[in-house]
């Protein structure tokens, strides 16, 4: 067999498939070794857990393909929710940098949209600070992204079993009060419907157009706003605003000199 290699033919031809291709590229890999080389050959992303067989069945793998193809978030949401009617998962595996996705806010809400479920998250951005964060904004445990397939497997053991699950490596840091958790904390406290009203208010709308938005009245968005300033302790839309930023990523990343 010949070793695929980066030579010009293989440039020439990967030039022609990325200009007429709309989808990403990415690749699944079992091993460090496996990774380096599909980031060799310009792969837009590793998948390091191969979770695609839970979708297989009839009902999902029409949604699930849905989703992958999705041309806007809003679609990417209409096929997610068809796939929730399907049943929840045992677990929940979340990558913390993904589109669409402010800081921590995707963790909030997959607690939220599927409650009981464990999310353990898995991160390249794997200080004590971080998983801190994750930690308490209810994840039931933290993989570095660049682990072994062992360490992977040891995780989900401990937390199909209740347990939670850190690296070793790990040392709880104490928690400052303006550092963020106390947020993450309240913002758990949300429902689904609160959270995506609170994000829609991040983006500026005002009551009537999340009404529009969310297919609901407006007393009914005015009563959630109520509701999710009394749960953050805040006495208005512009505290409320600042809360939900205290859980983005530049709150928890490492200081830098």
């Amino acid at each position: 067999m010949v070793e695929a290699a980066l030579d010009d033919a293989f440039q020439t031809l990967m030039s022609w498939a990325d200009a007429e291709r709309d989808i990403g590229i990415r690749a699944n890999a079992d091993t460090p070794a496996d990774a380096a080389t599909a980031r060799n050959f310009a792969a837009q992303g590793i998948g390091l857990c191969r979770t695609e067989h839970m979708f297989f069945e009839a009902e999902r793998i029409t949604p699930m393909r849905e989703m992958i193809f999705a041309d806007s978030p809003e679609d990417r949401k209409t096929a997610l929710a068809r796939l929730e009617e399907a049943g929840m998962p045992d677990l929940i595996v979340l990558d913390l940098n993904l589109p669409d996705v402010n800081g921590l806010d995707g963790l909030l809400r997959l607690r939220s949209a599927a409650p009981g479920v464990p999310v353990v998250v898995v991160s390249s951005m794997a200080d004590n600070r971080m998983i801190s964060h994750a930690l308490r904004a209810g994840a039931a445990g933290f993989v570095p992204k660049y682990s072994q397939r062992e360490v992977f497997r040891t995780a989900i053991d401990t937390i199909l079993s209740g347990g939670t699950y850190t690296p070793e490596s790990y040392v709880e840091i104490d928690s400052p009060r303006n550092d963020g958790s106390d947020a993450l904390a309240r913002l758990a406290s949300l429902t689904n419907q609160q959270g995506r009203i609170l994000q829609l208010i991040c983006e500026g709308k005002l009551n009537k157009q999340i009404a529009y938005d969310l297919s609901i009245a407006e007393t009914t968005v005015k009563a959630h706003v109520t509701a999710i300033m009394r749960k953050l302790g805040v006495q208005s839309r512009t505290q409320a605003v600042l809360i939900a930023q205290e859980a983005s990523f530049a709150r928890v990343l490492p200081n830098t000199v």
